[in-house]
């Protein structure tokens, strides 16, 4: 242990602290811009400087560790000086036109000068043009480009995809896509873990919301909203709600008071995934001589990103399912279309997700299965829900709950499940399980694939037929789990792989709290609305064994391979390995 003093307070931390570590450890502040812990510790941004005792110049808190008897100032007339002086600087080279950017509000660049109270920047503004495809699902602006570091780090350390890179030296150093590249031809695979990193507006995703309000105000589209299962546990975070108040009932009631016909819920095509997903395993598993192994989920596009364009020799062994915001797309402009009686080209189909990545699906070529332009429309992310919530003058704390709409409102405890890294493994041995038994398994009976360890492995046996399973989430503990299968140290038959770490809880279209991981958390809401559901089993779906019963007959009928399966290969990344 090191005893030190920080601002007059006695502190004893372990060997190795850092000094803004050792001052949180006491309850003081130290302002950061860049620092992400154990991620992106460089020092870059210099607000955290302080003063200590015998030292001239003042030191990075972030990077500089405690010593025998050091006396630390956080906020010494030098240390302040210079903390605003850096953030003054800083501020010269970003746009600080605050009240257009999305991150109004919640931008730690913001909300440090405000603390400092900054009013005025006494130097000649220059920063970066904004140049950038915008119909891209991810923005980079540079003029909001701090050069924090935090989106090449994430992207290189925890993604393991390097898309970030410093360019140019000198005055002209900034942060652009690697190699020189253009984004539209970079292997991004549009996780959107740099925007929920940034600390300021530099990366965001594309708004698509006026796309959505243009529809309902069309007097001839029928606009259809799905909401995703990871959804229901974050929605509340960016307008303010606790977590009791921001039900998933209270959430349908809001998405219908924007004006929108129609609202259900993914979770009925996440229960209609397993069915087909399950069923297509159990096929694989009894014909193991045609297949090469293990099989992939496909439920997570970033995911399916990653593996075209890094391992593209792989990618028949993804599932052909398709995600469940796409069968959904698929399923409302046909089935229900049919129910409706009306023109499928009339429904304007609308996804609400916890992703980025699903911007760029719904606009792949390949899905349009129903015939009537492209099976979802639209994708928002969760952070647009919240602001068209805000834009439409819509207060969710005071409206009454209200449910989904049917038939496309039943989903299951294992639907809503999805959300959490290793839900989709789970719900899909729940039902593996009563197709081989032709019972139910105790729901919980699958534990063993929760947790959020970045890989883990499970070896159960279902009806005396061994399953090795594994579950990966985040890309570069996919890289990972992918280099043991190719170098033979390791052998499975289902992998479940989400981009995003902690899984779609954690995903790149969620909620920003700086500095703050909240996939846990979230996940632990979605485990607790399993719980409570009365219906924990995707077979038992209602609304999907009617779904079967009138329009697709059976899991993998043909009807089910045109509308809900996918051929992977029909359409390319812009590079692979």
């Amino acid at each position: 242990m090191v005893n030190l003093t920080i601002n007059n307070k006695k502190v004893q931390v372990p060997e190795g602290t850092t000094i803004l570590t050792a001052a949180a450890t006491v309850g003081i502040k130290i302002p950061t811009l860049c620092y992400l812990k154990e991620i992106n510790e460089i020092g870059a941004c210099r607000v955290c400087c302080v003063e200590v005792e015998g030292k001239e110049t003042l030191v990075a808190s972030c990077n500089t560790k405690v010593e025998e008897g050091m006396v630390v100032y956080t906020n010494s007339r030098k240390a302040q000086y210079a903390r605003r002086m850096n953030v003054q600087f800083i501020l010269s080279q970003h746009d600080y036109r605050c009240a257009a950017c999305q991150r109004n509000g919640n931008c730690t660049l913001q909300q440090i000068a405000s603390d400092l109270n900054i009013n005025d920047v006494p130097f000649d503004q220059d920063y970066s043009p904004f140049e950038w495809q915008e119909d891209f699902p991810l923005i980079r602006d540079a003029s909001k480009c701090i050069k924090c570091m935090r989106c090449v780090q994430i992207c290189d350390k925890v993604q393991s995809l390097n898309i970030w890179d410093i360019v140019n030296t000198g005055k002209r150093t900034n942060v652009d896509v690697s190699k020189m590249r253009k984004i539209t031809d970079a292997d991004c695979a549009v996780c959107g873990q740099c925007i929920t990193h940034c600390p300021t507006g530099a990366l965001h995703e594309r708004d698509d919301i006026q796309k959505v309000m243009d529809a309902v105000h069309d007097p001839d589209k029928i606009v259809v909203v799905q909401i995703a299962p990871a959804v229901r546990a974050a929605w509340g975070e960016g307008l303010g709600l606790p977590a009791s108040m921001a039900t998933e009932k209270r959430m349908a009631a809001a998405v219908r008071a924007v004006g929108v016909d129609y609202v259900f819920d993914t979770n009925f095509s996440a229960d209609l995934t397993i069915m087909e997903e399950g069923n297509e395993f159990l096929e694989r598993m009894t014909h193991r001589d045609q297949y090469k192994w293990p099989m992939y989920t496909s439920c997570c596009p970033g995911w399916v990103r990653f593996l075209k364009s890094q391992y593209p020799e792989m990618t028949d062994q993804l599932s052909t399912a398709k995600s469940p915001q796409q069968m959904f797309g698929a399923v409302a402009k046909s089935y229900y279309a049919q129910v409706l009686d009306v023109d499928p080209s009339r429904i304007f189909s609308v996804s609400i997700m916890p992703c980025t990545a699903k911007k760029a699906e719904c606009a792949l070529p390949v899905m349009n299965d129903a015939g009537a332009g492209q099976d979802v429309d639209v994708s928002l992310t969760t952070r647009e829900l919240d602001r068209m919530l805000k834009a439409e003058l819509i207060s969710p704390a005071l409206l009454p709950e209200e449910e989904f709409d049917m038939p496309l409102g039943a989903g299951t405890g294992a639907a809503v499940i999805f959300g959490a890294t290793g839900g989709v493994m789970e719900a899909a041995l729940r039902t593996a399980y009563f197709v081989l038994n032709k019972e139910n398994p105790d729901p919980d009976a699958f534990q063993i694939v929760r947790g959020m360890e970045g890989i883990r492995e499970a070896n159960i046996e279902i009806a005396g037929i061994p399953i090795r399973a594994a579950i990966a989430s985040g890309l570069g503990n996919a890289r990972k789990l992918i280099e043991r299968i190719k170098a033979g140290e390791a052998e499975y038959d289902f992998v479940e792989i989400m981009a995003c770490p902690g899984g779609c809880a954690g995903g790149g279209g969620q909620p920003i709290t700086d500095g703050v991981e909240l996939a846990d958390v979230r996940g632990a809401r979605l485990y607790d609305l399993d719980k409570k559901n009365p219906l924990r089993f995707s077979h038992e779906n209602p609304s999907v064994i009617a779904a079967y019963k009138d329009f697709f007959e059976k899991p993998l009928s043909h009807k089910a391979h045109e509308l809900l399966h996918t051929d992977h290969d029909a359409w390319d990344m812009p590079t692979s390995r």
